[in-house]
Formats: structure tokens, sequence, C-alpha cells
């Protein structure tokens, strides 16, 4: 099973955010024990990078944890097919639109988030990481 973590996913993992954290990094941990298979779009990269600089307040460990997120879960490319795609979604974000163009394109089972009602439009499945743990 391929699934789409939606950047908040991975903000919650590497901040602990409460009470986000345990069933996030519980779905990550699928993906570490080869249960599931994690993609991430590149585009999430650099908020990821800019909040993880910001916490920590020192780009080499910004970078490095950067490193170790994609050792685990599998970047994707952002197409310009998949901006296309995403404009005619109707999303009112269009970030949202374009992770779900992504994880269409990708073939993903599953994107996962916890701003569901933000993907209501998407063509691939939208889960929680509690109702995707509940599924599995």
């Amino acid at each position: 099973m391929k699934v789409l973590f939606d950047t908040n996913i991975v903000i919650d993992i590497l901040k602990r955010r409460e009470p986000f954290y345990k069933n996030s990094n519980k779905v990550f941990m699928l993906i570490i024990n080869e249960k599931i298979e994690g993609i991430i779009g590149t585009s999430a990269i650099t908020d990821i990078y800019y909040l993880t600089k910001k916490q920590y307040a020192d780009t080499k460990t910004a970078v490095d944890i950067i490193f170790d997120i994609l050792e685990i879960i599998k970047p994707v490319d952002t197409l310009t097919s998949d901006v296309f795609s995403a404009a005619k979604l109707g999303f009112d974000d269009f970030e949202d639109a374009v992770v779900a163009s992504i994880a269409m394109r990708e073939k993903a089972d599953y994107i996962i988030t916890r701003n569901t009602k933000d993907f209501s439009k998407s063509p691939v499945p939208v889960i929680t990481p509690d109702a995707f743990l509940a599924m599995m």
C-alpha cells in the first residue's frame, strides 16, 4: 500500500505536536517496518526545512533532519502536469490540490493528513492517521 504524507503529519512528528504525535509517528513506523510505502511531494520539503530550521535555529541540523526523513519517505517530484491537474480539481487551497494531483499520478492509495476537509474534492481517498491506524 502506498500513502502520501501531507506536510502537517511530518511536522507533527518532528515537533512532537500533541495530541497528534503518537498516531502520526505510528503511521511513520509502518514505513520503517516496511508495512506500507510512504511518499512525500518534494514541494513539502522546503516547508519542512523552514519549520525545522526555525525550531532548531541551525541550518545543518535542519538539513540533516531532511536527509534522515528522505531515507525513509520517498520524495516524488512535482511535475508541470500536476499543477495543471490541480487547477482542474476545484480546491480552495491550491497547495492541497497539488498534493492530491501528485497522489493521483503516483497512484497512492491514501493521502494521510489532519486536514481531511481541505481535501474533500480529492480523487485519492484522504484519511487521518487515527483512522488509518484503525483501518490497518
